[in-house]
């Protein structure tokens, strides 16, 4: 596997680079926020890790991370159901469920610091608290209800199956609805992710994983309401 990171990068320009990293560095109690500044050597040596053993589990999430990114160019049109339905599941949900608690910290840190000179920080905590609360519940009820009955379907196209799967495909489509209102308001009262000058490193980590959590979600929705659903819809409707 070739090595994108040895341990010679500031901690800080790691995690501008891949964002992903913020999740090693906080499992290890690395500060990548004040502690930017010092690289990963540095960093490594300090709270007496093993520095090849950090410089190979950065490298191999990178590598998935940019995996993760070649999928998404797949024609996932051609794919079998089940194939399609593994692919949502251990890429997007996959995602949501490591980053969303993580980012619940960052905005919440950002408002406890910078929500009483910042207006726009109180109100993307609640839109995206009340995205995350949306999505938590929307995961459980794909992954445990619908994609079983749309892989059933796909096998033994029952009329019965059919109206299972439509009534949980009208719910989850709602669901949709509310998770882009919530991003578009995001964006709105951020003027698209626009940093103030008083920024601090946390805040600046925050709102491009935001932006990344948006495009993620893009992708993740497109391919359930764009492919996958209407793959039950058309042979009824």
């Amino acid at each position: 596997m070739q090595q994108r990171f040895g341990g010679s990068e500031k901690i800080g320009d790691i995690v501008s680079e891949f964002p992903g990293a913020s999740h090693l560095f906080k499992e290890v109690h690395i500060d990548f926020c004040c502690g930017g500044d010092r690289t990963l050597a540095e960093a490594v040596r300090h709270k007496h890790l093993n520095e090849e053993e950090m410089v190979r589990r950065l490298n191999e999430s990178y590598a998935a991370a940019m995996n993760r990114n070649v999928q998404e160019g797949a024609d996932w049109r051609a794919a079998p159901t089940p194939e399609l339905i593994d692919h949502i599941v251990n890429v997007h949900h996959a995602y949501l469920r490591k980053e969303l608690p993580l980012l619940s910290e960052f905005v919440t840190k950002i408002l406890r610091v910078h929500g009483s000179a910042h207006p726009e920080i109180p109100v993307l905590y609640k839109q995206f608290h009340q995205m995350k609360m949306e999505l938590d519940q929307h995961l459980i009820a794909e992954e445990e209800v619908l994609f079983p009955l749309l892989v059933q379907y796909a096998e033994r196209p029952t009329p019965e199956l059919y109206e299972r799967a439509m009534k949980g495909l009208h719910d989850l489509e709602s669901d949709h609805s509310l998770v882009g209102d919530c991003l578009k308001e995001m964006r709105a009262v951020t003027d698209d992710y626009a940093l103030p000058p008083d920024a601090c490193k946390t805040y600046t980590l925050t709102y491009q994983k935001l932006a990344e959590l948006e495009s993620d979600l893009f992708q993740h929705i497109h391919l359930e309401n764009n492919i996958l659903f209407p793959r039950i819809k058309p042979s009824h409707e």
